[in-house]
């Protein structure tokens, strides 16, 4: 089934390159590359990567790198960042990697940043920084888009970044709504199980938004686990996973490679890690497809967003991949 609210939405993926037990870190990268050629060919409208320092369930740590060997192994999907961590770098130098990117790909490159600093203090020791790094976020940003226009007070250039045009997004967390709306550009917002939060995040920005050079009006991109399976047992399974990773990084401080789902619903667990696990299946859009059309619909016509960024990880990549071919289905269903 298909409704009108779900065929004019555009649908996007964020693959976090989780790395799996059994399999090495190297191969979460090349299934990454894998999964971007596969959904392009079911109409997804973007392709995005992450960026992580340190983690052992991650091997995603340099976003414009990987998203430099999507784009060459894509034909026209957009292909992105979700996000590279702005307080981590120098400004120059993003916009000198993004610049190359559009360079290489152009037209298809797009510039998603987020304002968290490492995971850890050792991770954020390594990189030199520290959380208070995170607060310059909006000079940061501003700083990163006058190097495209030309405007930076230093009279230096960057090239071949200036006079190109990368479209930003900003990952919105905490005061990041405030800062997208001020500066007048895409919002990328979850998650989908914070509804409430997320609502009046999506309210705050668009009563703020100033348009700019970047966005005439407002543009919200709602971002979140979305599992489509045959059974809603099923859809399930596909959570089971990330849930107990998350679960394990809160009660042991390490956030760790995927588990099978039927080796984690045989572990043993103890009741605050089941108690964390349970809640970390509860709240995703998961179900068979017209489960998720239903649950599809209600949050879109509740944010009126105009893009989903799904962001779901699973150990298993074939179901992951049969999740997003029944997900394409509703909202491109002749294609």
């Amino acid at each position: 089934m298909s409704s009108t609210v779900i065929s004019r939405t555009r649908f996007s993926v964020l693959d976090r390159s989780r790395t799996r037990e059994g399999h090495p870190p190297a191969e979460a990268l090349r299934d990454t590359v894998a999964l971007a050629r596969e959904v392009e060919t079911l109409g997804y409208h973007r392709f995005w990567v992450s960026e992580h320092h340190g983690v052992p369930g991650v091997a995603g740590s340099a976003p414009t790198v990987l998203a430099a060997a999507v784009a060459a192994a894509t034909r026209g999907i957009r292909v992105g960042t979700g996000g590279v961590m702005l307080p981590n770098h120098q400004p120059l130098f993003v916009a000198e990697q993004f610049g190359v990117l559009e360079a290489l790909f152009p037209g298809r490159v797009d510039m998603g940043l987020g304002r968290s600093v490492g995971f850890t203090d050792g991770v954020r020791r390594a990189l030199g920084r520290d959380k208070g790094d995170a607060e310059d976020f909006a000079a940061r940003l501003g700083e990163l888009l006058d190097w495209f226009t030309g405007s930076s007070p230093t009279g230096v250039h960057a090239r071949p970044a200036e006079g190109l045009t990368v479209p930003p997004f900003v990952l919105a967390m905490g005061e990041g709504a405030r800062i997208a709306a001020r500066a007048g550009l895409p919002m990328v917002i979850g998650d989908l199980r914070g509804r409430e939060k997320m609502l009046r995040g999506i309210d705050q920005y668009r009563s703020l938004f100033r348009p700019s050079r970047w966005a005439s009006e407002p543009y919200v991109v709602i971002s979140g686990t979305v599992a489509v399976a045959g059974t809603e047992a099923g859809a399930r399974r596909l959570l089971v996973p990330e849930a107990w990773a998350m679960a394990y990084a809160r009660t042991h401080g390490t956030f760790p490679p995927l588990a099978p789902a039927e080796a984690v619903e045989a572990r043993a667990m103890t009741a605050k890690e089941r108690d964390l696990y349970e809640s970390g299946l509860a709240g995703h859009i998961a179900g068979t497809a017209d489960q998720v059309a239903h649950e599809l619909e209600t949050v879109l016509k509740e944010t009126g967003a105009e893009e989903v960024l799904v962001t779901t990880s699973t150990y298993d990549r074939t179901a992951l991949l049969d999740s997003h071919r029944r997900l394409a289905a509703l909202f491109a269903p002749g294609r």
